[in-house]
């Protein structure tokens, strides 16, 4: 007959490594041991940037480090101890040192955060995209960080107990754990409170479970977006009138992608990185902001009638963009593709993806460069017949691979990083291959300007580029973009937006150059592109916000949008 402190002995035993396993090479672990281990791993080797935060935000109060790490740890003990059950453990511990794993090396070298948008982005990344950041580097992180313990959880033989001991154990485990959490944040509440309301991001790069929450946040999402009824907007569209020149008033917009103001020289960037734009005399406004920090958020939340502070990714589903709205003006619209999708934008009209012809002359591995968007150019303007929006969407300085994103004739700054792993570069080299698609931009949207230029004959014409987010070059420890935008910084937001005017264009629209380059220096953002892009074509709506038209102000009195709008 067993006692009771028998029981307890062999409680113990079987929560230990065997050492000497009797019949077999394989360790002999109890359940509850297995996700205690995988819980320090994870919170050891998969969350250095967790803890470097942390550190950084509470180090002035010791204590209070101490008991988040105290906290944190418990908490993700008693997250492990209770998916500890047998046919579930293996599993569930895999999965989450993988997800940790891979999540950490985006976190750790890039410093980013993926909330539900850096998942909404990955979820449509092209295979070549992807590819960039599969690198040898990455693949080594992989396999010794996160299949290396895997397969030793797969090796290891756990250990159960029977059903209602294990419930019990297990009990014993989790609700000490819950208990110290909740006493850290009761004890510590206002330093907690205090840095959490200054340094917003301190929990956003816990590794399993921000990205798993994510995750689950943007499958919820999706599937909510699947019973979206889109609600017309913006059917009143008409043209006020007739070009007075008697041509086609055409605009192209180039959409810019990965573009940051913070190293165009047009803004006083020391680098001479627009020299062929500056020479055709654009508009630069200098102090432009975008939408978000990555593509799925900027790109339909700039041609969307809602100002960032109103606009939701449901809403830009659910409602007409810009491109619809031209469309109900009559206007004709094409929109050619060189990065990732228009994002729903194009879902309505005329769209030619350009990677996919592989056209050897620009395109590799499944990418091309920008200069692929001026191949069919000249035709497409020589066939305009009537007023029309042509959208160019680049590649333009996507990264991390920035060398792949321009020809060898535009490596002015060297030495450049050639390679998608930054830690193989220099900072300056960074910065230099960055320099080097921005150089390469401005060379693809002048081309884009003379093209105009040469058909002045047949069309009377206006160009607009803007960027949908910035990027991080280091600063702070970050790199590439996507940061939540309440803590995004500067870098990551600041877009350049630049417009150039042909004569008879400015002429017709009795636009003042001078006014609108003097004006260029106000505050400017994606909200200005719908209403703009209205105003320049003249069309009058009910959706239009003269306010809101970054050309409005500078067009002479008694010949305006606005002043059409206001009268009805």
């Amino acid at each position: 007959m067993r006692t009771r402190s028998t029981y307890t002995a062999e409680s113990i035993l079987e929560e230990i490594v065997v050492s000497a396993p009797r019949r077999s090479l394989r360790p002999r672990m109890g359940s509850v041991t297995l996700a205690v281990l995988t819980a320090v791993y994870i919170l050891v080797v998969a969350n250095q940037t967790f803890w470097a935060k942390a550190f950084g935000y509470l180090s002035s109060t010791p204590a209070a480090f101490v008991g988040f790490v105290i906290g944190i740890a418990a908490i993700t003990v008693a997250a492990m101890v209770t998916l500890s059950a047998k046919y579930v453990i293996k599993p569930a511990l895999i999965f989450f040192i993988m997800v940790a794993v891979v999540s950490s090396w985006f976190t750790d070298q890039f410093g980013v955060i993926i909330d539900k948008e850096m998942i909404r982005n990955a979820a449509v990344t092209t295979q070549a995209e992807s590819a960039h950041l599969m690198t040898p580097a990455f693949l080594f992180h992989i396999f010794f960080a996160g299949m290396v313990p895997s397969l030793f959880i797969l090796w290891v033989k756990v250990v159960h107990k029977p059903v209602v001991r294990k419930f019990l154990w297990n009990t014993a485990v989790v609700i000490p754990c819950v208990a110290v959490f909740v006493a850290v944040g009761l004890g510590f509440s206002q330093t907690y409170a205090s840095v959490g309301r200054l340094h917003k991001d301190i929990m956003l790069t816990l590794n399993p479970f921000l990205p798993i929450g994510s995750v689950a946040r943007f499958v919820f999402a999706s599937e909510e977006d699947r019973n979206i009824v889109r609600r017309p907007l913006g059917t009143d569209a008409h043209q006020r009138s007739a070009s007075t020149t008697g041509k086609p008033r055409v605009t192209i917009i180039v959409a810019g992608e990965t573009g940051r103001a913070q190293n165009f020289s047009l803004g006083g960037y020391p680098r001479e990185t627009n020299p062929e734009m500056k020479a055709r005399g654009v508009v630069y406004f200098s102090n432009a902001t975008s939408c978000g920090t990555a593509t799925a958020v900027s790109l339909p939340c700039m041609y969307s009638v809602y100002p960032r502070q109103k606009y939701t990714h449901r809403k830009g589903l659910e409602t007409d963009n810009l491109m619809d709205i031209l469309g109900h003006a009559k206007v004709q619209v094409e929109w050619w593709d060189n990065d990732t999708g228009s994002y729903g934008v194009a879902n309505r009209i005329p769209y030619r993806f350009l990677p996919d012809a592989a056209d050897p002359r620009f395109c590799t591995d499944g990418e091309c460069l920008d200069t692929v968007l001026l191949d069919k150019l000249d035709d497409w303007l020589s066939n305009v017949k009537s007023d029309s929006v042509l959208v160019l969407h680049q590649l333009g300085s996507h990264g991390p691979a920035y060398y792949r994103r321009y020809p060898d004739d535009f490596r002015r700054f060297t030495p450049d990083c050639r390679t998608a792993e930054f830690g193989a570069c220099k900072p300056e080299e960074i910065v230099n291959a960055y320099d080097n698609t921005i150089l390469f931009t401005d060379h693809v949207v002048a081309k884009v300007i003379d093209a105009l230029k040469e058909h002045e004959g047949a069309i009377s014409a206006n160009m607009l580029y803007i960027s949908d987010h910035g990027e991080s070059l280091g600063e702070n420890g970050l790199y590439l973009h996507g940061a939540p935008y309440i803590i995004a910084p500067a870098e990551q937001i600041r877009v350049p937006i630049i417009a150039w005017l042909s004569p008879d264009f400015s002429a017709a629209s009795r636009i003042d150059a001078a006014c609108l380059a003097a004006n260029a220096a106000e505050p400017a953002s994606h909200d200005n592109v719908f209403h703009s892009v209205l105003g320049l074509l003249d069309i009058a709506t009910s959706v239009y916000d003269a306010k809101l038209d970054l050309f409005a102000g500078c067009r002479k009195t008694g010949d305006t949008v606005a002043q059409a709008a206001s009268s009805g």
